[in-house]
């Protein structure tokens, strides 16, 4: 959803309509803290998820996944800051760091979405124990 709502929120700015940008960045924020305190809960309730693949398949696996923590990190200031910029009316600077800003929440996103299916897919699967896949 979140996804959604920036994509939305990137065509509305591109189409002047301020407003409705902001309100689908807004709701895009909401999204995504509802989506990181569910990863917290389920991490709390789940614990770690151990990739099952060997070979290239687990390096390429463990490299988007860093990616994608390295990048979670920078992402939130980065996203608070664009949006103090905004709701400060300091429109320039807040055009500036989006720039930046929201390839990256947009790539933590869906990377973000991917490792949350993939890790109830890994818990779920017939014939895998869950216990073996816990760290």
């Amino acid at each position: 959803m979140c996804v959604i709502a920036l994509c939305v929120g990137l065509y509305f700015i591109k189409h002047h309509n301020k407003e409705a940008h902001r309100t689908s960045m807004l709701l895009a924020f909401a999204f995504s803290s509802v989506f990181l305190i569910s990863y917290i809960v389920n991490h709390a309730l789940h614990g770690d998820t151990i990739f099952p693949g060997h070979g290239p398949v687990r390096t390429l696996y463990l490299s988007i996944l860093a990616s994608h923590v390295i990048l979670s990190i920078v992402a939130l200031p980065m996203v608070l800051t664009t949006f103090f910029f905004s709701l400060t009316g300091r429109f320039a600077m807040h055009r500036r760091i989006a720039r930046v800003t929201f390839p990256i929440w947009l790539y933590v996103s869906i990377t973000g979405w991917w490792f949350s299916c993939s890790s109830r897919r890994m818990r779920t699967r017939p014939g895998v124990d869950p216990a073996n896949l816990r760290a």
